[in-house]
Order: structure tokens, then C-alpha cells, then sequence
């Protein structure tokens, strides 16, 4: 793309950690091929009402290691309309802005496809949610550190799990998707993992539990993504407690926490790849794709398939989980 001079970075829908990394890659590739950055914040709502804002080099400085996203991220009802989309391309227009690199999930690559062929603008998306459920990329931005965070924090819950024999449940985000409640679960050791993709027949775990009594095990760690079709942590608390009245039962919802904190060194690594990969995307006159990381190999994958399909979670993760938990 001769006529690329200047690139607009934003960052959308939930943060995640690794955000920040992504977007010190993008400007610091861009200006070593000689090439302007403007940083847009608050997401959409800053394109539509022109909160865009010059970056350089002293911007992005030690913003590798924080996480959240100093570019901000907002709703933008405004967006969804063909007049919101208008004024946000007229701001992007009088920024001299050439082409966006957006840094989200599908929510944010759907306004992104839309936006581009609307106006023709060239797009490309890095993968940035905690979920890790976008096709076309092994690991999204965030996802190492979120599954850290649960790790940590149930480790803790553990100890006073085993000082007062209770039973913790814990329930982790996943509102659709149940990579976080896997990975972690395998990771603590979990009596038993709930997610969206398998159905939860609650006497199965009625049967794990009873078990773990038997085996004299005091004390257990129950994780529950938060989309798990019986309805989460406080509905299977309900049950259990009647069940096994001996279990102090108590519900820790990690919540937000999940998606706060210094990135883990392999986020900061995958943003930095993804920033670097979609300058150069760029210049190479890539558009319309998703930048992401399959099989260590880098891989441009259309908007349409990255917002249409979703990645599921390895099953024998989850039969690795069931025996391991016993």
C-alpha cells in the first residue's frame, strides 16, 4: 500500500491483558517503516466523536507491563447506526488516518468489517479478550493471564478450604465460551469443572462429591463458568449445600478480577507478534482479517469466519480434568 502513511489504533469491547503490549507494537513497528499513528480512545465513541489523538515513541513508553488499556474502551450505540458510522469516518478522514488496526473481540471485527466496506477504509483486527474463543488464533491477547489470575486466586481459596473443610465454589467468566474454567481447573486441581459446552447433569457431581467424602477429603475446589447452562455458582451451591449439609459451602465470584493485572510474559509476547504482524499486514495490503497465531505460525483470517465461528474447548482437556479430579 504506497499510499499508507498514517494507521488508528483503537481497543474495544471488555480489556484484557496484553492490550497495552499490542498497541506499543503497533506504534513502535509503524514508526520504524516510517509511518504515523494516531491513538483512538474509548474505542468506536472516539471515532464517532473524535477523540483521536497523535502517538509517538514517549507514548507507548512502559505501558508494556500494565494492564487494562490506556487507549480506554466505551459503548457506542451510535456506531450501530450508518449516521454514527459517517461521522466516524469523516474524523478519520480529517486525521488523514489511511487504515485502522483494531484490538478486540468479534463484537469489535463486526463493526470493523461493516466500517470497512462501507467507507473502504482497510482493517485489520488482533484478537484481544480474555475468553479465547475466536477462530482463527490459538490463544487470544489476555487469556494466559486471566487463567493465572483464577489459578492464583483458587490456590488461596484452597488453603482456607482446608482449614475450615468447605467446600468452595468458584465461578470464572465464560459467559459463552469455557477455555478459562478448563485451564484453570486443570491447573487447581478442580473436583469438578462446569462450562457452557457440555451439559451439567448435577448428579454428576453430587456423585464426585459423595466420593470425595468417602476418600475422607475434607475439603474441595467446584469451578463453574459463569454461561454453565444449570445457571452458575449460586444456583449449584443451592443444591449442593442441601446435599451435603457437612460442607461449609461458600460461592467466590472472580468477576472482573479476571481481566485486571500485569500480563504474564506470554502476552506481552503474543501482542507484541500480533502489533508487529498487522503493520506489516498493512503495508503488504492486507485488510478485512483477524491477525492470529495458529500452530506458532502467524495467519490473516477474514472477519467473516472469525465472527461467524467460534473455537471450542479441546474435549480431552476436559476427560483429562475428570480423571485427574479423582
Amino acid at each position: 500500500m504506497a499510499e499508507l502513511k498514517k494507521i488508528g489504533v483503537l481497543t474495544s469491547g471488555g480489556d484484557s491483558p496484553g492490550m497495552n503490549a499490542a498497541v506499543r507494537a503497533v506504534v513502535k513497528t509503524a514508526l520504524y517503516h516510517d509511518l504515523k499513528v494516531d491513538g483512538i480512545y474509548r474505542g468506536y465513541n472516539g471515532m464517532v466523536n473524535d477523540m483521536i489523538e497523535p502517538l509517538d515513541k514517549h507514548s507507548v513508553q512502559n505501558i508494556i507491563a500494565l494492564g487494562g488499556t490506556i487507549l480506554k474502551s466505551a459503548r457506542c450505540p451510535e456506531f450501530r447506526t450508518y449516521e454514527g458510522r459517517k461521522q466516524a469516518f469523516d474524523n478519520v478522514k480529517r486525521h488523514n488516518i489511511d487504515a485502522l488496526i483494531l484490538i478486540g473481540g468479534d463484537g469489535t471485527f463486526a463493526g470493523g468489517k461493516v466500517f470497512m466496506e462501507e467507507f473502504g477504509v482497510p482493517v485489520l483486527g488482533l484478537p484481544g479478550t480474555i475468553d479465547n474463543d475466536l477462530y482463527g488464533t490459538d490463544y487470544t491477547i489476555g487469556y494466559d493471564t486471566a487463567v493465572n489470575t483464577v489459578v492464583s486466586a483458587i490456590d488461596k481459596l484452597r488453603d482456607t478450604a482446608h482449614s475450615h473443610d468447605r467446600l468452595f465454589i468458584v465461578e470464572v467468566m465464560g459467559r459463552d465460551a469455557g477455555f478459562i474454567a478448563l485451564r484453570s481447573g486443570i491447573a487447581s486441581g478442580a473436583k469438578k469443572i462446569l462450562v457452557p459446552e457440555t451439559k451439567t447433569h448435577i448428579k454428576e457431581l453430587m456423585d464426585r462429591l459423595q466420593q470425595g467424602i468417602s476418600d475422607k477429603e475434607t475439603s474441595a475446589i467446584v469451578i463453574v463458568s459463569e454461561g454453565d447452562d444449570f445457571g452458575g455458582a449460586m444456583e449449584v451451591k443451592k443444591v449442593v449445600s442441601e446435599k451435603f449439609p457437612e460442607y461449609g459451602v461458600r460461592v467466590t465470584i472472580l468477576g472482573h478480577l479476571q481481566r485486571g493485572g500485569s500480563p504474564s510474559a506470554y502476552d506481552r509476547i503474543l501482542a507484541s507478534g500480533l502489533g508487529y504482524q498487522a503493520v506489516l499486514g498493512l503495508l503488504d495490503g492486507k485488510k478485512g482479517a483477524m491477525v492470529g497465531s495458529v500452530n506458532r505460525k502467524i495467519v490473516f483470517t477474514p472477519f467473516d469466519k472469525t465472527i461467524k465461528h467460534h473455537d471450542k474447548i479441546n474435549l480431552e482437556l476436559k476427560n483429562i480434568a475428570e480423571i485427574l479430579s479423582l
